[in-house]
């Protein structure tokens, strides 16, 4: 192996070990504060959709946590396809919204960050 291939590995290990870090501090916020985020989506029909996935275990928290992170990040989106309520987009916490927003936008830039390194890893170019 090249020094290059070694670095780009270790790399890839650090964006797992950072997704592995994603996942926990999803799971606390669906542990926290799971209720307050499905009492401020009450009004959409995303959100009641959510709601379902309460007890769903780990797995489902995952998924509430991710769909709501979905929801108040692209809220223009869900808007215009009338799954989400402007009422709801108002009234939700600023600081949870931050949260959600930034834990959205980190999910995106892993997974990026981590499609990256695996094409440049099998494309040849490091040897």
């Amino acid at each position: 192996m090249s020094t290059a291939e070694l670095i780009v590995g270790g790399l890839c290990g650090v964006v797992i070990i950072s997704m592995i870090i994603w996942i926990g501090i999803a799971l606390y916020i669906a542990h926290i504060k799971m209720d307050l985020i499905l009492e401020h989506l009450k009004n959409s029909s995303a959100g009641t959709r959510l709601a379902a996935l309460k007890h769903g275990g780990a797995w489902g928290r995952l998924l509430l946590v991710g769909g709501a992170s979905g929801l108040v990040t692209f809220t223009n989106f869900y808007m215009k396809r009338g799954t989400l309520s402007a009422d709801d987009v108002e009234n939700f916490p600023s600081s949870l919204k931050q949260r959600l927003v930034l834990m959205q936008w980190s999910a995106i830039a892993l997974l990026s960050a981590m499609v990256v390194l695996v094409a440049l890893g099998k494309s040849g170019i490091l040897k």
